[in-house]
């Protein structure tokens, strides 16, 4: 045979493999999403499935409410032990159980309706305004919000593209490629305010120079920094001149157009931290009160489920009338049973995602006890989702959703579930501490620095070292553009 035949035969030969991949159930992956949701969309999400599904009703669960009522005979101090503590103990030992007690109130005349809401429009509500007057598809307008959804307070999308097509394919089923992101976002980034939707700093400032009135400075102002953009960061200014063949008149009109832009579009909206706060409703409040710290699930608008009697009773006669059953009963009994197991799975995906919050948000509680405490920033001890997750028997991606977009309200301000996570470093004696530490040193030693001759990365690093953090330039560096802080050069002023 010959060796080309020989081998093409080869590369036809068939191969059987065994993979074991791990597929999640409707019932999982809806637990997953619902878990996913903060305070406001939950209840939203909920005032939907009542009205789509006739299976489901408000109410406490029959047999809950038959005991409801014969509590309602016990003395008033057997009616307050109903209502007591959610121990730790269920699934803590008994040397991690604080001293304090952590409670979640249940009883539904006690649950805090904390809202915070201002009248003040929001950055998302004013580009969702402006884009009703688009001539969108409808899967283009569904895309189009949820690119919105993704723009943060600076005003900028800093989300990789294909993570959010993954993102999307994941909760609506939509296969979208990043070609048809892009276009789409370019419509966004046609919106008010000018700016809005950059990925970069270097695209938000062009955007916002497109938008203006056409002279020959913006003209240059555009292809100085679409062509020359690290030169002009790093103010290689004798170069852009030479490069474009411009004098210095011009040059410094360019720099004058520019330094007129808006780097962060979005902060008109957002101009501090408060501002952000006004228009959240935390997902729990934690109090303390003399040494206790006492949790709260925020359940407003969570009202109790149960099934609805009616549908339940008309599967049961169905089912007991099979010798009579029609074909017309038989698919009258697959629409009620597909109706209540879907019931079932909503009342169930539920509590599932109360108790999951709960948990977690009192693993974070007994990990950061000093800092609820005491409110002190210092006091936060290092603490990764691997952590919680450990303690608290999740999986790690459990606890990564119930700490996006969630908010807890303190007695010393509310603050995103993200704020309490930080990587660890160690001090020269071996002492472990929080990466936020060292970010606040760096940010103070920025503020209080001669903006005539500010202090660059090796100064910070020799800073730090000093104190007895042993750190990299290259770890100093990092932590500053965390902060949001540009270069020592970009910060000089004349």
């Amino acid at each position: 045979m010959p060796p080309l035949k020989k081998l093409y035969l080869m590369a036809l030969k068939q191969q059987q493999q065994f993979k074991q991949q791990q597929r999640l159930s409707p019932q999982q992956i809806q637990t997953i999403r619902m878990l996913e949701l903060p305070a406001l969309e939950i209840e939203e999400r909920i005032k939907n499935e009542l009205d789509e599904n006739p299976a489901l009703e408000e109410g406490l669960d029959y047999a809950n409410e038959q005991d409801a009522d014969y509590d309602a005979d016990d003395s008033s101090s057997d009616s307050q032990d109903s209502n007591e503590d959610l121990s730790l103990g269920d699934y803590m030992n008994e040397d991690d159980i604080p001293d304090y007690k952590l409670t979640e109130i249940s009883n539904k005349e006690e649950r805090k309706e904390v809202v915070l809401f201002n009248n003040e429009q929001s950055l998302s509500d004013y580009l969702l305004q402006q884009l009703q007057l688009t001539e969108l598809s409808e899967k283009d307008k569904k895309i189009s919000e949820y690119l919105i959804g993704n723009i943060d307070d600076d005003g900028y999308l800093r989300r990789d593209m294909s993570a959010i097509a993954d993102d999307i394919a994941f909760q609506s089923g939509e296969d979208i490629n990043e070609k048809e992101l892009a276009r789409i976002l370019k419509i966004i980034q046609e919106l008010d305010p000018p700016g809005i939707g950059a990925r970069n700093l270097q695209e938000c400032l062009i955007l916002q120079l497109k938008k203006r009135k056409e002279t020959k400075e913006t003209e240059l102002a555009i292809e100085m920094l679409t062509k020359y953009f690290e030169e002009f960061t790093r103010k290689h200014y004798d170069k852009i001149q030479k490069t474009l063949g411009i004098d210095e008149k011009q040059l410094k009109a360019m720099i004058r157009e520019i330094t007129s832009l808006n780097p962060k579009p979005g902060s008109n909206w957002d101009d501090s931290m408060t501002t952000v706060m006004n228009r959240i409703i935390p997902d729990f409040i934690v109090e303390t009160n003399n040494g206790e710290i006492t949790l709260t699930l925020n359940s407003r608008g969570i009202p109790d489920l149960r099934i609805n009697r009616e549908y339940s009773d008309m599967l049961e006669d169905y089912t007991n009338n099979k010798a009579n059953q029609t074909p017309e009963m038989r698919s009258a009994i697959l629409f009620v049973k597909q109706k209540l197991d879907a019931a079932q799975g909503f009342i169930d995906a539920v509590r599932q995602r109360q108790e999951t919050l709960q948990r977690t948000m009192e693993t974070i509680i007994i990990l950061q006890e000093v800092f609820f405490l005491t409110g002190e920033e210092s006091k936060l001890k290092p603490m990764i989702l691997k952590d919680v997750a450990e303690r608290t028997g999740y999986d790690i991606s459990t606890v990564s959703r119930v700490s996006n977009s969630k908010y807890v309200q303190t007695n010393f301000g509310i603050y995103p579930l993200k704020f309490f996570f930080s990587e660890s470093t160690q001090t020269e004696s071996g002492e472990t501490i929080s990466t936020r530490k060292i970010k606040q040193i760096i940010k103070e030693e920025i503020d209080a620095e001669n903006k005539k001759k500010p202090v660059t990365d090796e100064d910070l690093t020799a800073i730090l070292n000093t104190k007895g953090y042993l750190i990299a330039r290259r770890t100093v560096a990092k932590y500053r553009e965390q902060l949001g802080i540009p270069v020592a050069r970009m910060r000089k002023e004349m």
